[in-house]
């Protein structure tokens, strides 16, 4: 196993250098760069910029140079010092950028992955120990209806509901008051007040999906001679099915984990705009659209990482968690 994650390593370094130059060359294809969008966009405004001030702004910001060299120093800078650059759009230091977004969005996906993983196993479970029933059907329903209903909009129904019905302030994760003030206890109750409308909306396709997988599994497994050999063995049915038939049952969800570290950054950016949330995905999509290459260069660059990162992670705990799975 440690040689097997040794070499899973050991490949993340070239996979990174080449996600890199791949995502530099993407970020760069389409016609003009930042300069030419901000330009466009005082245009749009009725200000002028002369051709001498858009030289000027390309000198400044090094896009003048030819694209192996500009890619060559981003780079460099990352490898030695851990400097993302500087982001043309904010003026600000990629790397504050970053990590300022990324710890909201990271309390956002893990209370959404956890509430889906506790609302997803045991409905799974029940469906499949109780099929066709009464409830199973009415699982099924809510099911097909999570899956089918758009999350945006989801999310503009329950901001209704909430500003109406509730009184509560919606878009965002904190009140006004708290939004700029320094952490304290009460910034803490604030975003928790707020934190249920968009882990809501998060949560209800994913659980939808992973009820459907978990009863499927579980229909799989429940049949098999080992299930009916331990119950004639006299075990009870609670720990037969958590002891056997949910443990295999359980990959799937140990799976999402190699998605979910990715879909920090990148998941529901339709979501975060409808509600206003200070996540990472808007600033990722804002960074495209203005061709600001080093912040998006430095988002793309982190959820490839962060990709390789967690399938090691889900191809180790399975490992575990599944006797079956070897590396031979």
């Amino acid at each position: 196993m440690l040689r097997f994650i040794a070499k899973r390593f050991l490949w993340m370094i070239p996979s990174l250098f080449a996600v890199s130059f791949l995502a530099f060359v993407l970020i760069q294809l389409p016609p003009g760069d930042y300069v030419t969008t901000y330009v466009a966009t005082l245009a749009s405004s009725n200000e002028i910029v002369d051709q001498n001030a858009a030289a000027q702004l390309r000198e400044r910001f090094g896009l003048d140079q030819p694209m192996i060299v500009q890619y060559s120093k981003w780079i460099w800078g990352i490898v030695t010092r851990g400097d993302f650059g500087l982001s043309f759009e904010w003026q600000q230091p990629v790397s504050g950028l970053i990590w300022e977004r990324m710890a909201l969005t990271l309390v956002l996906a893990v209370v959404s992955l956890l509430v889906t993983w506790a609302i997803a196993l045991p409905i799974g479970v029940y469906s499949a120990v109780r099929k066709y029933s009464i409830g199973d059907y009415g699982f099924t329903i809510f099911s097909f209806l999570g899956l089918s209903i758009p999350s945006f909009l989801l999310a503009l129904v329950l901001m209704y509901v909430a500003a109406v019905h509730f009184g509560q302030s919606v878009g965002g994760l904190f009140s006004p008051e708290y939004e700029n003030a320094p952490w304290s206890f009460g910034k803490l109750l604030d975003l928790l007040h707020h934190l249920w409308l968009p882990v809501i909306i998060l949560a209800v396709s994913s659980t939808a999906s992973l009820i459907r997988v978990m009863r499927a599994n579980m229909l799989d497994e429940l049949p098999k001679p080992y299930v009916t050999t331990a119950r004639a063995k006299g075990l009870s049915e609670l720990r037969l099915l958590l002891k056997y038939p949910m443990r295999i049952a359980l990959n799937p969800f140990i799976s999402t984990i190699a998605w979910l570290l990715p879909n920090l950054i990148s998941g529901s950016v339709v979501v975060a705009i409808v509600l206003n949330l200070p996540t990472a995905a808007p600033m990722l999509l804002q960074s495209l659209m203005a061709q600001d290459m080093y912040l998006a260069g430095a988002f793309v660059l982190l959820i490839c990482a962060l990709t390789l990162i967690g399938s090691l992670i889900s191809d180790i705990l399975l490992a575990l968690v599944d006797p079956r799975i070897r590396l031979e």
